[in-house]
């Protein structure tokens, strides 16, 4: 069974089209409310109402709205216009699907989905938490008993806008708000879904928490929303997973992640991003840290039409640090538009940022990032690695970074590289008895291995053999 999940992950990861994949989709699990056309102020109040949500969460999802209406397409996107928005679903619950607490209590159909990817087993084995959203709904939430005892709240988001209003306000579209531009605008008028995840002060969490983000049929739009907070001393781990089979027609996710460090305390995020070619991904990630905190980010891009997607922190306290590795491989006619920010404003504040691309078959890879060190973030130190592989004449790498220094006793350095695989490589290690796909996955591995130590054994080994999987195909590189 863990070899067969493994596998299914494999084809997922690839946008395979596989006989499990294709004949789940041919099914699609049947909606009991789906709600489409023009987002207008009813099609908002149908959805609080849906929910059942305070007041104030409603004024907040309309205030999206109006800022929505507003505000203009940001100037950095390519192709992402061409989406009908009316012609989405902005919400879709799932017919007779409540939220579980036990994998049998999930109807079997999408049950058996899940079980393909190994997430039940994996949850038993190395996780301390998991939430499972489908379509536009949590249908799984579950922590270990040690978490509850120690005060963790792991929740899906809409519970813990019942359970912990004021906590959630504190935080809710404070770190990333919706004015920032217009699709995080529309973020938070139509969010549905996601986990909420608070550490109390000097707690920290063994093992990680994952949440996974399944979309489910086409012409679907996804706005899942995860707030990550880990008080004063805390440390946690999140690990955000996506996907989604093949679709004849495109569907669109703009999902959004807020997370906040306080005094002393480490936040971890993974994202393992592994939607089809068919999926439209624009993600929203922000975090901030207060005084001797520490924010890090590992981002692994892999399937998707487009992605843009830009982890960003704000190194608000003084001692406080981050650190954002991000990896996006855009193989065939694919666009990724990716880049990490970080902001500088405490004293003695530390950032890294490490950014690798993989570009195949005419695919396109986007560095757009920002190191921006404010006046009186005194003694503040920057680094910026862009590397990028190239592996044919077809394919390009573009990097646009953006050093904004205001401080004078500031270091900010910055390096990049493009390298292409060329034919004497091959012939070097083909001649050393590898055949000319291992040597392609090696150079590609090898080019990677610095993301993949930040991954958990069972994840970097997944996507070691979906690196593995994903380029033995290729044909001659120029």
């Amino acid at each position: 069974m863990a070899e067969e999940a493994v596998k299914l992950r494999e084809d997922i990861l690839k946008g395979a089209d596989s006989p499990e994949i294709l004949g789940w989709l041919e099914k699609p699990y049947k909606a009991e409310i789906e709600l489409k056309g023009k987002i207008s102020r009813s099609l908002i109040e149908e959805i609080s109402k849906i929910k059942k949500e305070p007041d104030w969460m409603r004024r907040l999802r309309l205030r999206s709205l109006e800022l929505f209406n507003k505000l203009p397409m940001p100037r950095w996107i390519i192709g992402i216009e061409e989406i009908d928005l009316e012609a989405l679903a902005h919400y879709v619950k799932p017919e007779g699907v409540e939220r579980a607490r036990d994998w049998d209590e999930i109807p079997k159909e999408i049950r058996k989905y899940y079980e393909r990817l190994g997430l039940p087993e994996l949850e038993a084995r190395i996780l301390s938490g998991l939430v499972a959203v489908y379509e536009s709904e949590t249908i799984y939430a579950k922590m270990k008993e040690y978490l509850q005892r120690k005060g963790v709240i792991v929740l899906p988001l809409e519970e813990a806008v019942q359970k912990y209003p004021d906590l959630v306000k504190k935080y809710f579209l404070k770190i990333f708000p919706p004015s920032d531009h217009k699709f995080a605008a529309l973020h938070g008028a139509l969010w549905s879904g996601g986990t909420f995840i608070y550490v109390p002060p000097g707690v920290k969490v063994r093992e990680p928490i994952e949440s996974f983000f399944l979309i489910g049929r086409q012409g679907e739009g996804q706005f899942e929303h995860s707030l990550i907070v880990a008080d004063e001393g805390a440390y946690v781990h999140w690990i955000e997973g996506c996907s989604a089979p093949r679709f004849l027609g495109y569907s669109f996710h703009n999902g959004m992640v807020e997370a906040y460090a306080h005094k002393n305390a480490t936040v971890k995020i993974t994202t393992i991003q592994n939607w089809s070619r068919n999926v439209i991904n624009f993600n929203n990630k922000r975090g901030i840290a207060e005084e001797g905190a520490r924010l890090d980010w590992v981002e692994g891009s892999i399937g998707s039409r487009m992605t843009y997607v830009y982890p960003s922190t704000i190194l608000k306290g003084d001692y406080s640090s981050s650190r954002s590795a991000v990896v996006t491989v855009s193989k065939g006619p694919y666009i990724k538009d990716s880049g990490s920010k970080i902001v500088h404003v405490g004293a003695h504040t530390r950032s890294k940022i490490i950014n690798k691309s993989i570009s195949a078959e005419g695919g396109v890879n986007v560095y757009r990032g920002i190191v921006r060190i404010v006046r009186g973030a005194k003694y503040a130190n920057a680094h910026v690695e862009c590397d990028s592989l190239i592996l044919d004449s077809k394919s390009k790498a573009h990097t646009f970074p953006h050093n904004q220094v205001d401080e004078p006793t500031a270091m900010v350095s910055h390096e990049a590289k493009t390298g292409r695989l060329s034919e004497q490589q091959l012939f070097y290690m083909t001649s050393r008895g590898l055949s000319e796909d291992e040597a392609k996955s090696l150079i590609v591995l090898g080019f990677l291995d610095e993301i993949m130590v930040e991954l958990p054994v069972e994840y970097a080994n997944v996507l070691h053999k979906v690196v593995q999987l994903e380029f033995s195909e290729l044909g001659a590189v120029g």
